[in-house]
């Protein structure tokens, strides 16, 4: 899904055969203003989308932006105006909010633990963890924050976990099989797989042929064990179980990335209004 398909799929679940408050108390040749107010401190995000929903809704709305995705903000700011047909103002307006808010308040979150990693080498990383039919927004605004993307879904990397290794029998037959399938289907996809002990790591040390190890739910010594262990040969990632109470001694084991699912599933959204004026 792109984002022109998803801003058609969420105007329709939104406005479905019409808006008929506004219908009915709006005259349909009445032409006002908006502005969009900022009520809560943070990192301002989906200003794209919001330009990308007003012209959907009508592509002759003049929209005048004032701050920019990546922007800190504060009580009292105002992100951008919009102008044109009345009735339409009012139909874009939750879909924009509703972007925005979310946006922003995981960019918000993301640029705080990013702030923390300042120094090391790690790169904080989004995960799949994302609201259904939303993470095209979602993963714009972890990026917005700071964090560096991961896969976007199934299709775009193999990523052998714990269940693909139990169903395959061992790290070594899901790895060699994976690489077979690579090669019979033609596909250049990068391989990463979770480990959950020494021994595993190990024996992913042994077979090779993939890109990334990830070291899932070690504490910070064993992840700075396991890295001395890889010494460079791999791409090394950290996750399970890791916030802001503990990002920073992860963060100084020397792991590449740290991936985070509580960037996108434990989020309080920010919060904004469009005012008429």
């Amino acid at each position: 899904m792109n984002l022109h398909e998803f801003i058609q799929l969420a105007l329709a679940e939104d406005v479905g055969d019409g808006d008929h408050t506004s219908l009915s108390t709006i005259p349909a040749d009445a032409q006002k203003r908006a502005r969009l107010l900022v009520k809560e401190t943070g990192i301002l995000a989906g200003v794209e989308v919001a330009k990308a929903v007003f012209a959907e809704v009508d592509p002759t709305f003049v929209v005048d932006v004032l701050l920019h995705d990546g922007a800190s903000i504060s009580p009292g700011d105002v992100v951008l105006t919009v102008g044109g047909n009345a009735r339409n103002i009012l139909t874009a307006e939750r879909l924009v909010l509703n972007c925005m808010q979310r946006m922003s308040g995981i960019a918000t979150h993301t640029r705080e633990l990013v702030n923390l990693l300042e120094g090391t080498r790690a790169k904080l990383l989004d995960t799949r963890k994302t609201t259904p039919n939303f993470r095209i927004c979602e993963k714009m605004a972890t990026k917005i924050g700071g964090a560096v993307n991961h896969r976007f879904g199934l299709y775009d990397m193999i990523l052998i976990k714990d269940n693909h290794v139990d169903y395959a029998g061992s790290i070594e037959a899901a790895i060699t099989k994976a690489v077979s399938y690579l090669s019979e289907t033609g596909r250049k996809l990068r391989i990463e797989v979770e480990t959950r002990n020494r021994a595993e790591v190990e024996e992913v040390l042994r077979v090779g042929q993939v890109d990334v190890i990830l070291l899932d739910n070690f504490a910070p010594d064993g992840i700075r064990d396991m890295v001395r262990l890889i010494n460079g040969r791999f791409v090394t990632e950290a996750s399970g179980g890791i916030d802001e109470t503990n990002l920073r001694a992860y963060a100084e084991t020397g792991v590449d990335y740290i991936s985070s699912g509580a960037l996108t599933h434990q989020i309080k959204s920010l919060d904004l209004s469009l005012k008429a004026y």
